[in-house]
């Protein structure tokens, strides 16, 4: 797999892209090579256990996961194509070469179509991969994946499509927003009218119901305001659809949905909190995100308040340099301080207000701080993934669960400010911040 082009294995990382690099490093110990190409192992500590759903996994389990966005070969690849990015060194190239060709091999097997666990998360690790590295068959993959994902839609009693029947960002928003953007990067105008009749449908139905949610480190009381599966995340989509088209009904839905969620929500000077829970899946984090949104797509300066109304809570509540009921022994992109850090790089892209970028450097001192490294295999980081689980610690490979996403998080910190050399990231159909994580300012402003 190559060599490291940085440090040697027993200096401690001191910036975020050194710290993404050691992260790379661990990841690569976790490889499995067969003739399908590469994945990764999801936990590769024997004493350890898997950040994914449903308890132990099972080998159908594991075999479905290998794949997908949330913690296997589909997120991880999108990791190696930013640190090549990063870095300059193309060694990275071939880790994600390598694990392109694993989903390009293996993406049939998949019957799930959601963006985060299915096949819409494997369309779009394909998409970057077959464009940074400039191979065909990758994007005929994807291109094959994304149709089988088209075909796969079916009926429902209230005349509406999809796919699970589930509205939020967990199962057909999170294909709708993964068909979006495969419209855009494939150049297939299909893919969008499947994705914006599949939202007509969720636009039609009343406010979307509470439901338990999905993440298994939290509990169903944090469920319904929340992003991924509940309110907050379906009112993403409807505002990110009315941008797409113009269709006032989406902006009318989205309105819905965040009137909802300003209802939970508590107000406290300039600061603002809806659940107990501050990260990306079912807190602020991800909250602020569908503020955003709404703020992007129709310029209502309130919505872009709230958003940092929500950011300001999270400082406040002093998480994560004390743990708290929102932010407890977790790091990951979905529940923990990498979550976060891409809420503040992405607000100070917006906004290209310092105090965001300052905050968002200050969590990467401390994410790094707690990294584990010690026997010179690279950086991870254990976590009490699941929250009502307290005691129970894993370190995990993945995109959403483990340090590709924190290494990813890592990557996007040091890409802001670099006015001399702005690079695109990859951000997740999920994220509105801006792709170049620099203000519009800076970019307008001569180099040096």
């Amino acid at each position: 797999m190559g060599p490291d082009p940085f440090r040697s294995s027993d200096e401690r990382a001191e910036t975020p892209l050194t710290a993404a690099i050691m992260a790379g490093r661990w990841i690569r110990t976790a490889a499995v090579d067969d003739e399908s190409g590469r994945r990764w192992r999801a936990n590769p500590d024997p004493h350890g256990r898997a950040a994914t759903p449903g308890g132990p996994a099972s080998l159908h389990s594991a075999s479905l996961h290998a794949a997908s966005l949330h913690s296997g070969a589909a997120g991880i690849v999108l990791f190696f194509l930013e640190l090549a990015a990063g870095t300059g060194h193309d060694a990275y190239l071939e880790d994600a070469r390598a694990g392109a060709r694993y989903l390009a091999s293996t993406w049939r097997r998949q019957a799930d179509a959601s963006l985060h666990h299915g096949l819409a998360g494997v369309v779009l690790a394909l998409t970057e991969a077959g464009w940074a590295l400039g191979e065909e068959r990758f994007e005929s993959a994807a291109l094959a994946a994304a149709d089988r994902i088209v075909r796969s839609a079916r009926g429902f009693d209230d005349g509406g499509i999809g796919w699970s029947g589930d509205v939020t960002l967990r199962g057909d928003g999170g294909v709708v927003l993964g068909l979006l953007r495969a419209a855009a990067a494939l150049g297939v105008p299909a893919y969008e009218e499947m994705a914006v009749e599949a939202g007509r449908r969720i636009a039609r139905l009343t406010a979307p119901r509470e439901r338990p949610t999905e993440c298994p480190a939290l509990p169903a009381e944090a469920a319904p305001p929340g992003f991924l599966a509940g309110t907050a995340g379906t009112a993403f989509l409807l505002a990110h659809l009315y941008g797409a088209t113009g269709e006032e009904a989406f902006l009318d839905a989205a309105r819905r949905g965040a009137a909802l969620v300003r209802a939970a929500g508590v107000l406290t000077g300039e600061s603002a909190a809806v659940t107990d829970h501050l990260g990306y899946c079912s807190g602020s984090a991800g909250i602020a995100r569908m503020f955003y949104e709404l703020y992007r797509v129709s310029g209502d300066g309130g919505d872009l308040e709230w958003a940092k109304r929500l950011a300001r809570g999270v400082r406040e509540s002093g998480a994560p340099f004390r743990q708290t009921a929102g932010l407890w022994n977790v790091a990951c992109q979905c529940c923990g301080t990498a979550g976060l850090i891409e809420l503040y790089v992405g607000l100070w892209a917006a906004t290209g207000e310092q105090e965001h970028l300052e905050f968002a450097r200050r969590l990467a001192d401390h994410l790094i701080g707690r990294a584990t490294g010690y026997d010179g295999r690279g950086y991870r980081w254990y976590q009490a993934y699941r929250r009502h689980r307290p005691g129970e610690a894993s370190a995990d490979t993945g995109y959403l669960t483990g340090a590709a996403g924190i290494g990813a998080a890592l990557l996007h910190l040091d890409a802001a400010g670099q006015a001399d050399r702005p690079r695109r990231v990859i951000l997740l159909p999920d994220n509105p911040f801006p792709p170049i994580p620099m203000p519009a300012v800076a970019l307008r402003r001569p180099a040096g």
